[in-house]
């Protein structure tokens, strides 16, 4: 059944079927074909992995990302960030990762980081005479913040699907994402010094303490999420649904640019979204369990033993076999198959588990930035208004910048485990 189940998962990615839909198919395959099986286990299975009270953060996170991205958030972070880091050479770009790192605090996805603060930045960069494609690069690049930063979706999923702490992994997050900002504003800095670009970006830029009093309602909802969660006063889930009364309460009546005619569209939108997130969600519910029960993990545990010594070489084999998957296949797609068979095997080898998936996260967050499939690409792209094809050349210093942060965080442990264990 194994060999069925890749091959059926294979031909439909192929065809260009939806991942939610492809999964589910090659199950059905599985089940209906080459499994004993009744019909019946499949609306079991897909109802139990949905069934699950962590994933009610996953609707309410893109609700409160959308509203506040409505709300007159975005333009408020990015004014801020520009009075902490845009005085220099090269600051536009630099504000563009700093803006990602706060907005990532608050929406938990890439895609809604990249339209949300790509809006703003990239035409600006333009201004300042930043070839297009490198604007939005960087705009592509700073976005994956989104899923490294806490909250974070991809966060929820891993937790969900590897029964580990979704608390913990946030966390753990922290440390990485602030890692990885921290190298992608050098990055920008060396770059743009490099081009002999961006002398003008200090521009415009307004004191950072009037900045601050602009953007402080927007800055308040990190900190009551993350603190909330931290503290102990409420569960992820529960921020989640916090952050949404926050960021409407904020974009009606504190920074009045969302109106109630606003709503229905917002919650439309959320509503797409998060249809086709626990669609993959209950496919790939299906799918590792039909994996589980062929003994696919019990070999590949087996064989991994066999020709791994040490938790170092099979650190360095799944770093390069996710970013390989990365390329090919959706975030939430790869976490929901490929973590409940790697994480035993991790923890097998020593690996705390928390530490393993934000390995996996940021790793796969590399994914978003890497052709094909690079979600993140596409959507900056359309945000410059270029082709993605014109990006490719610019892709290069980036993505060297973010693997080398990615093996940092998998051989240094303490990088992602600190807060954890400060804390826990």
């Amino acid at each position: 059944m194994n060999t069925a189940l890749v091959t059926a998962l294979l031909v439909f990615f192929i065809l260009s079927v939806p991942v939610g839909v492809a999964i589910g198919l090659a199950a059905i395959v599985g089940v209906g074909f080459f499994s004993p099986l009744p019909l019946l286990v499949i609306p079991q299975k897909i109802f139990t992995s949905l069934d699950s009270f962590p994933l009610l953060a996953v609707p309410f996170f893109i609700l409160a990302g959308n509203l506040m991205t409505h709300g007159g958030v975005s333009r408020r972070l990015v004014g801020f960030a520009k009075s902490m880091v845009g005085g220099v050479q090269g600051g536009l770009a630099s504000t563009c990762v700093v803006t990602c790192m706060i907005f990532a605090a608050i929406s938990g996805s890439s895609v809604a980081t990249t339209f949300a603060i790509g809006a703003i930045l990239v035409p600006a960069m333009a201004r300042h005479n930043y070839p297009l494609p490198m604007a939005a690069t960087i705009q592509a690049t700073s976005a994956e913040l989104g899923v490294i930063i806490p909250p974070s979706v991809p966060m929820i999923i891993f937790g969900v699907a590897t029964e580990t702490s979704v608390t913990q992994l946030f966390m753990a997050g922290i440390g990485p994402g602030l890692l990885v900002a921290a190298a992608l504003v050098l990055m920008t800095q060396v770059w743009c010094r490099m081009k002999g670009i961006g002398k003008e970006d200090g521009d415009e830029s307004e004191p950072i303490l009037k900045s601050f009093v602009d953007a402080f309602w927007a800055l308040m909802l990190p900190v009551i999420i993350l603190g909330g969660i931290y503290g102990g006063v409420f569960t992820p889930t529960e921020a989640a649904a916090v952050s949404v009364v926050y960021a409407l309460v904020v974009g009606l009546f504190v920074y009045r640019e969302m109106a109630i005619a606003d709503l229905p569209q917002i919650f439309r939108s959320a509503a797409v979204s998060t249809g086709a997130i626990m669609l993959i969600i209950a496919t790939a519910g299906l799918f590792s369990f039909l994996i589980s029960l062929s003994g696919l993990p019990t070999l590949i545990g087996g064989w991994a033993k066999a020709n791994f010594d040490s938790a170092i070489g099979f650190l360095l084999f799944v770093n390069l076999l996710l970013l390989v998957v990365g390329m090919f296949v959706e975030t939430s797609a790869a976490i929901l198959v490929l973590a409940p068979i790697l994480t035993p095997i991790a923890i097998g080898f020593g690996i705390d588990p928390v530490h393993f998936g934000i390995v996996v996260i940021v790793n796969l967050a590399l994914g978003m930035i890497t052709p094909p499939l690079g979600v993140n690409l596409f959507a900056a792209a359309q945000v410059a208004k270029i082709p993605v094809q014109r990006m490719f050349t610019s892709l290069v210093i980036p993505v060297a910048v973010v693997f080398t942060t990615l093996l940092l965080i998998t051989y240094v442990p303490q990088i992602s485990l600190f807060l954890r264990d400060l804390f826990t």
